[in-house]
C-alpha cells in the first residue's frame, strides 16, 4: 500500500516534497498499528518498498 501511495506522489519533481506527502498520508490515514508495522519492516529490511516509500517511512520515525 505504501508503494501505491508513493507512485501517486512520484510525479512531484521535488522528491523531498513527495516524501513528505507520502509521510503525511500515512500519518493521517493509517491505523497506528499499521504505522508501527511498516516502521519495523523498514528497520528490519524494507527492500520491497520503493525508494520514495522508504524515505517517507524513515521520516515517520
Amino acid at each position: 500500500m505504501a508503494n501505491d501511495i508513493s507512485e501517486f506522489f512520484n510525479s512531484e519533481s521535488d522528491k523531498e516534497l513527495a516524501a513528505e506527502g507520502v509521510k503525511n498520508h500515512i500519518k493521517r490515514s493509517w491505523d497506528p498499528r499499521m504505522r508501527q508495522q511498516i516502521i519495523a519492516y523498514c528497520q528490519q529490511d524494507g527492500k520491497e518498498l520503493t525508494p520514495l516509500a522508504l524515505k517517507a517511512v524513515q521520516k515517520l520515525v
